[in-house]
């Protein structure tokens, strides 16, 4: 592949300082038509980018993953997958804000379980920034019940009960910007520029 470039790259140089200007196809056209392929994807990863790369979404490893301490696994998957993480925070959550988290449960006769199981110990919210990263968010956490959770998903993986399922992910575009509203002040939200972003390649 090196030589490959350096030849391409010879060429491209001769035909410059010649003076003669010749499109970049027929300086490739000695080349096999995969490679050739191969240099005209290259080109559009680096010029294009999705409209919608500024989606977020709100993701948050609950006590029982703090305790066994996969916050740091959970954090690779999602780096792994290309998202940006643009906020981080860990906490001991109180109960007005669970309230307000989950408002559509508080009648719900296992919400003070609920309430309980999420002030037992610390909390780590994240918000991750990438394109359709709400639900990409939730099929990479998996169901719910873990036992309907596939192998590979983070509860497939670590969750070993239906009240101990490790992590929280938005279920919504509606609901993610409720979420970290409610979790994140706006200046704990950073916005920087990502190196791989502009590789993105919509299909």
């Amino acid at each position: 592949m090196v030589m490959l470039q350096r030849c391409v790259f010879s060429r491209i140089l001769q035909q410059f300082y010649s003076g003669y200007q010749e499109p970049t196809k027929s300086l490739l056209s000695g080349f096999p038509t995969a490679l050739r392929l191969g240099h005209g994807a290259a080109w559009h990863r680096s010029k294009s980018t999705h409209p919608d790369v500024k989606e977020r979404t709100l993701v948050a490893v609950k006590p029982d993953g703090v305790q066994r301490r996969l916050v740091g696994q959970i954090i690779q998957r999602f780096e792994q997958r290309g998202f940006k993480l643009v906020g981080l925070k860990m906490l001991q959550v109180s109960e007005d804000l669970l309230s307000q988290h989950y408002c559509q449960l508080t009648s719900k006769p296992f919400y003070p379980s609920l309430v309980d199981y999420m002030t037992s110990g610390p909390v780590v919210v994240m918000v991750w920034e990438g394109h359709n990263v709400v639900q990409s968010s939730r099929t990479m956490v998996g169901p719910t019940n873990p036992a309907a959770a596939p192998t590979g998903t983070v509860r497939g993986d670590f969750s070993i009960h239906v009240s101990r399922n490790v992590v929280h992910a938005s279920d919504s575009l509606e609901g993610a910007q409720r979420e970290i509203q409610l979790w994140f002040q706006g200046k704990d939200l950073l916005n920087w520029d990502c190196c791989d972003q502009s590789l993105t390649v919509e299909e």
